[in-house]
């Protein structure tokens, strides 16, 4: 039997004017490419760290190929545990202080399309990684536990 192994993955907050930046993952899972089998779902601009690559580095670099845009500058919000029956990530929540340029979807069909939306208006098929960094954000804690189940 094959061992599974954790993941190391980011996901960046970008807001502007009280609004933050989600992707619209394609609904075809080998489309959507993701571990997680999180097609069809609201996504922040996303994706797993590379060896040797520091967490800022990925969450610039995602930005980059997904939407097209320069972040300038972020920092650490968050981490999160985030498991379902397909993967299991670390997810480094990033806040973007600073970013530019023109958001254009490219290299993949991953993302099929952006839109920004208020904070306090989110999308009901938010992705449940994101949908952590974005409660955490907001109630200003770094980690969010996992609730305890009823027995």
């Amino acid at each position: 039997m094959e061992e599974r192994k954790m993941g190391i993955g980011v996901g960046i907050i970008l807001c502007k004017d009280n609004q933050v930046l989600l992707g619209l993952r394609h609904s075809d899972p080998q489309v959507a490419d993701s571990d997680m089998h999180l097609e069809g779902t609201w996504t922040l601009p996303s994706g797993k760290v590379k060896f040797g690559e520091s967490f800022e580095q990925a969450g610039i670099r995602k930005v980059k190929e997904e939407c097209n845009l320069d972040v300038h500058s972020l920092h650490v919000i968050s981490v999160q545990n985030d498991m379902n029956e397909f993967a299991h990530y670390a997810t480094i929540g990033l806040l973007a202080d600073s970013f530019s340029g023109t958001i254009v979807p490219i290299q993949t069909q991953e993302l099929i399309r952006f839109e920004w939306f208020p904070l306090n208006s989110l999308p009901e098929n938010l992705c449940f990684p994101s949908q952590k960094i974005l409660e955490a954000y907001q109630s200003h804690q770094f980690y969010l536990p996992e609730k305890k189940k009823e027995c």
